[in-house]
């Protein structure tokens, strides 16, 4: 199954994480197979691509409960 989910970047106590879409059973920090945008949690910066992630969820990716909230409040 492949998930929409997010990737820690950064360094220790700042961290940056991407969203991602990666496989279910890989690494949180493994590899991805696609990137969606990135969100900084310090500044509450997101920056994302909604159609991207549009396509993938109508490809059956299944997002996060912290992406899916990410996704709504870009939306918006």
């Amino acid at each position: 199954m492949v998930k929409i989910r997010l990737k820690k970047m950064g360094r220790k106590k700042l961290p940056i994480y991407k969203i991602v879409v990666a496989e279910g059973m890989s690494k949180r920090d493994g590899k991805a197979v696609d990137i969606l945008g990135t969100y900084n949690p310090k500044s509450k910066e997101l920056q994302i691509d909604i159609e991207k992630a549009k396509e993938w969820i109508a490809k059956g990716a299944q997002p996060t409960e912290r992406v899916a909230a990410l996704l709504k409040q870009a939306i918006q």
